[in-house]
């Protein structure tokens, strides 16, 4: 069987990135199979063994024996849910994606829910908002806040679990954690999304791989994007601009000094060491914001051939 025939003959690839979930995994698959099973569409799911250290793999090993929708990709050591979704995409062989854990804080009967608005072609992304209890409910809703205040997307939870068409993910940047923003690039890239209630969960067995240690790290994430999707593909109008902004302000605050110092005879080192110090770092920003046009020329052409590639293929 070819990879269209096998690609046609699946509707709905669910990626489940796993790290030492070897007491969630075979309760998470049973609700799987529970689920699929009433179903009209097909479904394979797809769990990314993330350099799991404890019996993770032996655990897949015999599940997937026993499961034929059962798929399992492994990392030799931990790579993170971003590079783990990429890993599960290129495998993936149906069109609709899932992003969905594996410590069975969410439950597989909210899948088809999930799918529904995609299959039924009302929406290109559907992102779930949390019902229930949620030990770090106060941190999310900052970050939710933050990001609502920053992007303007239209969902009160940007973190969550997630359906999406296989372009959307095609398109996503590979970068660690921006998985966390894939609604917003989805939505800045002219992606419609629906968000629907799903209920949360205590979790199974284990603990949370996150911590308060996360939250810096998401903040410059949350700086990063924003740049990205601000001044990615114009470099040039932010470095540029404050480049020629200070330069600006060192040549005119020059002349205004050497006037002074000429028809009054009023110099102070300070002042001359402010105006020199702008007229250098406007050079730099300035140049800088050259250096970024060229690359954001590179980035352009690699997309182009990166959409002919799929094209071809």
């Amino acid at each position: 069987m070819n990879t269209e025939t096998l690609q046609s003959a699946c509707a709905v690839s669910v990626l489940v990135p796993a790290k030492d979930e070897a007491e969630n995994l075979p309760l998470f698959v049973e609700q799987c199979d529970e689920t699929f099973r009433a179903r009209t569409e097909k479904y394979e799911v797809i769990v990314i063994n993330d350099g799991s250290t404890d019996s993770s793999a032996k655990v897949l090993e015999t599940l997937a024996a026993k499961y034929p929708f059962l798929r399992v990709i492994t990392h030799r050591s931990q790579r993170g849910i971003a590079d783990a979704l990429r890993s599960g995409f290129l495998a993936a062989r149906a069109d609709v994606l899932v992003f969905f854990p594996a410590d069975l804080q969410f439950k597989p009967e909210d899948i088809p829910r999930l799918v529904a608005p995609i299959l039924a072609g009302e929406s290109d992304m559907v992102t779930g908002y949390k019902q229930g209890a949620y030990e770090k409910a106060f941190v999310s809703g900052i970050y939710n806040k933050l990001s609502r205040a920053l992007f303007h997307v239209p969902v009160r939870d940007l973190n969550n679990v997630k359906a999406y068409r296989r372009e959307i993910m095609e398109e996503q940047p590979a970068r660690p954690d921006w998985h966390r923003y894939m609604i917003v690039l989805a939505v800045a890239q002219g992606y419609t999304v629906t968000e629907i209630p799903v209920p949360l969960y205590p979790r199974h067995a284990g603990k949370s791989k996150f911590g308060i240690s996360r939250i810096p790290i998401g903040v410059l994430d949350m700086l990063a994007v924003w740049f990205e999707l601000r001044f990615g593909q114009k470099p040039l109008l932010a470095f540029g601009m404050l480049g020629a902004g200070l330069f600006a302000i060192g040549l005119f605050s020059g002349i205004a000094a050497l006037i002074l110092l000429f028809t009054r005879d009023i110099g102070l080192r300070a002042v001359w060491t402010v105006i020199q110090t702008c007229l250098v770092l406007g050079s730099v920003f300035f140049a800088t914001g050259l250096l970024g046009e060229q690359i954001a020329v590179l980035r352009s052409e690699q997309r182009e051939l990166r959409r002919l590639l799929d094209e071809r293929r």
